[in-house]
């Protein structure tokens, strides 16, 4: 599963809010357990900047984005609640990495995803040209 990548992974974190769970002690330790973390990873030029994510927003679908709602959607058990770019040549890496999140141990989890190199549009429309392209031969 060695799946190399120049453009490093983004690792998402899912939430059903299990912080709101916590207490106030367990909370303080863990926020100083992620900045640990974070900390570490960013020092060994592994991590970059992420943010959390606000609970509120909308989803824009439709043709000309004519229907909006709200989202993410409130039956969603698990939305994603924030990100963390990292700068790593592997999966299994950033696998590695993930599983050694603070807050797994609480119930969170979190999705690993390579960034793609390219928009899969425009490796579609060099298959429709040159699908074009071989049709005029």
């Amino acid at each position: 599963m060695s799946t190399q990548n120049q453009n490093g992974y983004m690792l998402l974190y899912r939430s059903d809010e299990w912080y709101n769970r916590l207490s106030h002690e367990e909370l303080q330790k863990l926020i100083g357990q992620n900045q640990a973390w974070f900390e570490r990873l960013t020092a060994q030029g592994k991590a970059k900047p992420g943010r959390a994510l606000e609970r509120t927003g909308a989803i824009v679908s439709g043709r000309n984005g004519r229907f909006v709602t709200d989202g993410p959607f409130a039956e969603s058990k698990e939305a994603i609640g924030g990100y963390l770019v990292l700068d790593v040549e592997t999966i299994e890496e950033a696998i590695a990495i993930a599983q050694s999140s603070p807050g797994l141990a609480y119930g969170g989890s979190i999705e690993v995803r390579p960034v793609a190199e390219e928009c899969p549009l425009d490796v579609r429309a060099r298959e429709l040209a040159r699908e074009e392209q071989l049709a005029t031969v």
